[in-house]
């Protein structure tokens, strides 16, 4: 997501609540907002899938690899 993009759903956001959005407006909205919700949720996953923890035998356990979503397939 690029800040361009950020930037956009902001001025939607304000134009919304200040006189309000065109149908068109309202479908690009709708888009860049479930873009933007999609990239957060695979920033997070990719975050959470590279911790490793130590546990008390001192052997290291990545917990993507352990409890982590595999790339998805259609």
């Amino acid at each position: 997501m690029t800040q361009e993009k950020i930037d956009r759903i902001n001025k939607l956001y304000q134009k919304s609540k200040a006189e309000g959005l065109t149908a068109e407006e309202k479908k690009e909205q709708d888009l860049l907002r479930k873009e933007f919700i999609a990239s957060v949720k695979g920033n997070l996953r990719s975050q959470l899938n590279s911790i490793d923890i130590v546990n008390e035998d001192g052997s290291v356990e990545n917990l993507g690899e352990k409890y982590g979503k595999k790339t998805r397939t259609s």
